[in-house]
């Protein structure tokens, strides 16, 4: 399959989902960069839509667009080989991208907060999304690499922990 087939099959299921629940609209992608696997943008057309129509697709804290999301990534990789799996982020009004600014924000303040004390930083819940995005900005950001990330709790109340990371030397006494 290729990466233009996996892109249309992503937009034709997010329409046909929205038109299922009575909105009508449109959908625009985004090929990935080049990374493994692929990860697809599907962004729902918001000048068709009402706001209270935005409102509902995002959710409360994007529980919807999250669970959309969740959906499509489930249902379009079922029974699909892992060499033909995409990921699909789903984008409406922004959300997305405001949402990413927010983490970043939020990752930033508790790495100031862990170097300031030492003390580890447990923040609110999050999506397992969210935490995942969380745990890249810290594994790939090398202003963090002072700090480690792991998720403590069940959900719903799953939550992320920011802590100094190891020393060279700590790591070396563990092996």
């Amino acid at each position: 399959m290729t990466t233009d087939q996996r892109l249309d099959r992503g937009k034709q299921w997010l329409e046909q989902l929205l038109s299922l629940s009575g909105i009508a609209t449109t959908v625009a992608t985004q090929q990935p960069a080049e990374v493994i696997p692929p990860n697809y943008w599907l962004t729902i057309d918001r000048e068709q839509l009402t706001p209270t129509q935005i409102e509902i697709l995002i959710g409360t804290d994007g529980a919807t667009i999250d669970a959309i999301q969740y959906l499509a990534n489930a249902s379009l990789n079922i029974n699909q080989e892992a060499d033909l799996q995409a990921g699909y982020t789903i984008e409406l009004d922004g959300y997305r991208q405001q949402r990413a600014i927010a983490l970043k924000q939020i990752a930033d303040e508790a790495a100031s907060k862990v170097r300031e004390d030492g003390s580890e930083v447990v923040l609110q819940p999050m999506s397992s999304a969210e935490r995942r995005q969380m745990h890249t900005f810290f594994d790939s950001d090398p202003s963090y690499r002072d700090l480690s990330t792991y998720s403590r709790g069940q959900e719903p109340d799953r939550r992320l922990v920011v802590t100094l990371a190891p020393s060279p030397e700590e790591q070396d006494n563990k092996e």
